[in-house]
């Protein structure tokens, strides 16, 4: 958090130009001479009060991120929990057909929306933008900063993002035929996504308030609002399934929306009210380099708005493909995605606890130990997504019947989607890689199109090997040139990695990647075969799951002493011994000792995907 409100870091006798605009991410006030300005008789500055301060100087602390760390992680897997029951009761409602089709259709709204409103792009905008203001209300005399940024900005999101709103509504006949041509029931994915198309207006406000609160180290409701969402959802189908069908779960979009909102809206409330607001800014210092700022802030943002887009335009490409198909196509492939995914979500989580681990050390100006950092992580990753790509691939049909396997959906659609989500995990390695390196290149504070360019070729892999593969094999082919593209993507990001500010080594990490999908190929054979012999589901799958984990913890024991395999056993333990072995350590410096979200660039956050949104 910023220092406190008496604190200044000025001579005596300077005057202070609050805007800051063109300064560096996390550099101090400018201070102007005396002799070259008009001095300015101020107020005393305001005093946020003892609890105020308490609650500031506890955020500071490197023991808060961790808590804050650990409380997002449990939130987002219980999110993703309430996701896979979201699935569980489509499936059983609606089963794999032409309403259900319709419906995901629609689903793509939300899932562009999430993408470019909640998470990457508008993260990347407003979480600096309120750091500044942060870091400029301990030392602004005459108003705050941060109720100055919410009342010039919020009004603009909402007027703007309302419009688009109600253009996607007036177009959903378009919208619907541009999206999947040949649909069995296009008027069901025209309501569909006019329901779904007022969470374009929700997700902004809720990707505002998130940026807000995580700017200001409050983590809990941000970290909440996937369970909110799937909650709105799965309330609204089992209310509504009688009356409107596979509408409700439309209708469930728009309500979990609002209940994201609500989540956060009383906490950004209470810290907009937590400093009392003296007399107006003169206007000549409000202004000042504001201008610069926000073009700045427009050229770092571009590239990654691009790399959404890409990233997310898989899932157009697929849906598109698979709209001529037999019904039930696109529901397959959705099915088979959440399933697969699961394993990819778990292994990104653990990049996101440790990454405040990077940042300090970047911020302290050691890459070095970010690069050691980074590479540990990637390889612990790709333990947990291969563990978890033998478990799907050897036990997949036991898998779909276990979760899916009821009401409306039968054996039939059990085998589809079996057969879908084996060939779809050969691509969850790239998928982990390629959001877990997309960080080497967006923690500089500078713009790269690199990664969206890399994005694009993969993109482009899929779409070419999508058309003769679905005319050849259906939603199998799909899911084939799904797995080609995004891994394509992962070793162009993996092989210019070195030149980024974690100067990744792509050899070494190659090598260790290698030696694991060895062990994964080892895994998955062996799984198979146990999973086969077991008829119950249930054991089936369990059985899978020791004789995995079995062979992956007798592959890194053996490997131990490889440096491209850490050890994982003992990495915890490393770390508490050399914390132990530092009593007498020396202050840290600046950047260590100041919070995450202010240290690090404006690409430093870049948040990671979420398999069930």
């Amino acid at each position: 958090m910023p220092p406190g409100a008496t604190d200044s870091p000025c001579a005596p006798g300077a005057a202070v130009l609050p805007g800051g605009g063109g300064t560096k991410a996390g550099a101090g006030p400018e201070v102007v001479p005396p002799a070259a300005t008009t001095t300015l008789t101020a107020p005393p500055p305001p005093r946020t009060g003892r609890r105020a301060h308490a609650r500031v100087k506890a955020r500071a602390g490197r023991g808060f991120l961790a808590r804050a760390a650990a409380v997002t992680a449990g939130l987002t897997a219980a999110g993703a929990v309430l996701g896979l029951l979201r699935d569980q009761i489509l499936a059983g409602y609606f089963g794999a057909g032409a309403e259900t089709d319709a419906f995901l259709v629609a689903w793509t709204v939300p899932e562009f929306a999430s993408t470019l409103l909640i998470e990457d792009a508008m993260a990347l905008i407003l979480i600096p933008a309120f750091s500044r203001a942060l870091a400029r209300r301990s030392g602004s005399l005459f108003g705050d900063p941060v109720r100055e940024l919410v009342r010039g900005t919020l009004p603009r999101l909402v007027l703007s993002v309302g419009i688009v709103a109600a253009a996607l509504i007036a177009a959903a006949p378009a919208v619907v035929s541009l999206l999947a041509p040949g649909l069995p029931d296009p008027g069901l994915a025209v309501d569909c996504v006019r329901l779904t198309a007022t969470c374009v207006l929700t997700f902004a406000l809720v990707g505002y308030c998130s940026a807000a609160l995580r700017a200001h180290h409050v983590f809990l409701p941000p970290a909440a609002i996937y369970v909110a969402y799937n909650v709105g959802i799965i309330g609204t189908m089992v209310l509504l399934r009688g009356a409107w069908g596979v509408r409700s779960a439309a209708a469930g979009v728009a309500v979990g929306g609002v209940l994201m909102v609500l989540v956060q809206a009383p906490a950004l409330l209470r810290e907009l009210r937590a400093r009392p607001v003296p007399s107006r800014e003169p206007e000549a210092l409000v202004a000042e380099g504001g201008g610069a700022g926000r073009l700045v802030v427009v050229g770092l943002i571009a590239p990654v708005v691009v790399f959404s887009l890409v990233r997310q335009s898989q899932t157009l490409i697929e849906r598109f493909l698979a709209a001529p198909l037999p019904a039930g196509a696109i529901s397959h492939l959705n099915y088979a995605q959440k399933i697969a995914q699961l394993p990819m979500i778990l292994s990104l989580m653990l990049c996101t606890v440790s990454f405040p681990v990077v940042a300090r050390a970047l911020a302290a100006g050691d890459p070095e130990e970010a690069r050691r950092r980074v590479e540990r992580d990637l390889l612990l990753a790709a333990v947990v997504v291969l563990a978890g790509t033998s478990v799907v691939i050897a036990a997949a049909p036991k898998i779909v019947e276990l979760l899916f396997q009821r009401g409306e959906f039968g054996r039939t659609d059990t085998a589809a989607t079996a057969a879908v989500m084996r060939v779809y995990a050969l691509g969850l390695l790239g998928q982990t890689m390629v959001g877990a390196l997309v960080r080497c290149y967006f923690s500089a504070a500078r713009p790269l199109w690199y990664p969206a360019a890399a994005m694009g070729l993969g993109l482009a892999a899929t779409a070419a090997a999508g058309v003769p593969g679905a005319r050849a094999w259906g939603a199998v082919g799909i899911a084939a040139a799904n797995a080609l593209g995004i891994t394509l993507t992962a070793v162009l990001l993996l092989c210019g990695a070195h030149r980024q500010t974690v100067p990744v080594r792509p050899g070494r990490l190659g090598e260790g990647l290698l030696r694991l999908t060895l062990a994964a190929a080892s895994a998955t054979g062996a799984a198979w075969l146990c999973s086969m012999a077991i008829g119950p589901p249930a054991a089936a799958v369990a059985v899978a799951g020791l004789v995995t984990g079995g062979v992956f913890l007798v592959f890194i024991a053996c490997a131990a002493t490889a440096p491209e395999i850490p050890p994982l056993p003992h990495t915890a333990l490393r770390r508490r011994r050399t914390d132990h072995a530092r009593p007498h350590r020396a202050a840290p410096s600046a950047a260590e000792a100041s919070p995450v979200g202010e240290a690090s660039p404006v690409g430093g956050d870049v948040p990671l995907d979420r398999g069930h949104r």
